[in-house]
């Protein structure tokens, strides 16, 4: 037994390791996108003042500023929502899944490497299939910004049920919990089996956290190269005047070159880390339920579900493995609580539909 508990602590270490990396990329991601916000915000003002430019032209560059306005509105609101959080839960002293970054530590720059992280749509919503997020939630929970799980929460109800479906939210959470007591309550058998998933859950996080890495820094280098590319160009419009009819041809079709440069740069800005994303999400979940023709349980049931569908993403159990988690989740007051729900509306129907939807979810 030791020695399974010995493995599930370097599970936990590895994916606390990635996790703070992770953290410091996007850090690092912020101020690059700054910069590169920057420049764009610079060759917008230039391109501007040119007169008689092709109204083809000008909708795909007043397109593309709508697209980077939006992603700034969406910085500014993950920053105040992040301070308002860090306002209710200073109240609460409990377990928290904070990875990396003090809640404190959440600026501008920061909150610019998130929303480039978790991305955000030319309508300015987030990116996000989790059940009515946005990507202040999906932010917080990766943070760690006053989501405490064990105990109490600024993140409560429906909410905190978005935010365990960040990298290390849910299986965190039940690992606290664990450790809390509840295999106090338990039979030995169980407790090997449980620290067995959450072995599982912490090597497969780790491996997962790394190829995010990898995505992240391709992100800042492609950043960095086209942050440059755009300040080169912004000299050589200003050198073009702003008539654009008594533009040469190849000056013409320069500009059109660096409206595309614009629309890649910009993309860099919103589209999100991929590796970052949920594994699982509401529309997987909704798929499955017109598969089987239900209209499924209600719509805290179904958060749960999403939860647990990126807790389980890849991740083996047997039919003992079930059960013994589902009590396991089931007979956690505190997560119980917190998700709104009663514990008998927690029955393992609503355990192995999701497995179900892992299942063809896979197969798709």
């Amino acid at each position: 037994m030791n020695q399974k508990k010995s493995d599930l602590k370097k599970a936990q270490a590895k994916a606390k390791r990635a996790s703070e990396q992770v953290n410091r990329r996007i850090e690092e991601l912020g101020g690059l996108t700054n910069k590169l916000n920057q420049q764009l915000t610079e060759i917008q003002r230039v391109f501007d003042e040119i007169r008689g430019i092709s109204s083809e032209e000008e909708l795909q560059i007043s397109e593309l500023k709508k697209i980077r306005l939006n992603w700034v509105h969406q910085v500014e609101k993950i920053e105040a929502d992040y301070r308002d959080i860090e306002i209710k839960a200073s109240g609460f002293g409990a377990v928290g899944v904070g990875t990396g970054i003090a809640v404190a530590a959440l600026g501008p720059t920061v909150a610019m490497g998130v929303a480039t992280t978790f991305g955000v749509a030319s309508t300015g919503t987030a990116i996000s299939a989790l059940s009515g997020a946005t990507a202040t939630n999906a932010a917080l929970a990766w943070l760690g910004g006053g989501t405490l799980v064990a105990g109490g929460s600024g993140i409560v109800g429906g909410e905190l049920l978005v935010a365990l479906t960040g990298p290390l939210g849910l299986g965190m959470a039940l690992i606290a919990a664990i450790g809390a007591g509840i295999c106090f309550f338990i039979a030995k058998t169980d407790k090997k089996k449980l620290k067995n998933i959450f072995t599982a859950v912490g090597n497969r996080d780790a491996r997962s956290m790394k190829l995010a890495i990898v995505e992240l820094e391709e992100r800042i280098n492609r950043i960095g190269n086209e942050t440059k590319l755009l300040s080169d160009a912004i000299i050589e419009v200003k050198g073009f005047g702003t008539d654009y009819d008594t533009m040469t041809d190849q000056q013409q079709y320069e500009l059109i070159s660096f409206v595309n440069l614009m629309h890649s740069s910009t993309r860099l800005l919103v589209n999100p880390i991929l590796g970052l994303q949920p594994k699982f999400t509401n529309t997987d979940l909704n798929r499955y339920f017109e598969k089987a023709k239900e209209l499924g349980p209600s719509k805290k049931l179904q958060d749960i579900m999403v939860a647990l569908g990126n807790l389980l993403f890849k991740i083996k159990l047997d039919d003992t493995d079930k059960k013994v988690l589902w009590k396991a989740i089931r007979g956690n007051k505190n997560f119980i609580k917190a998700a709104g729900i009663k514990k008998k509306e927690f029955k393992f129907d609503i355990f192995q539909e999701t497995l179900n939807a892992l299942e063809l979810k896979n197969k798709s």
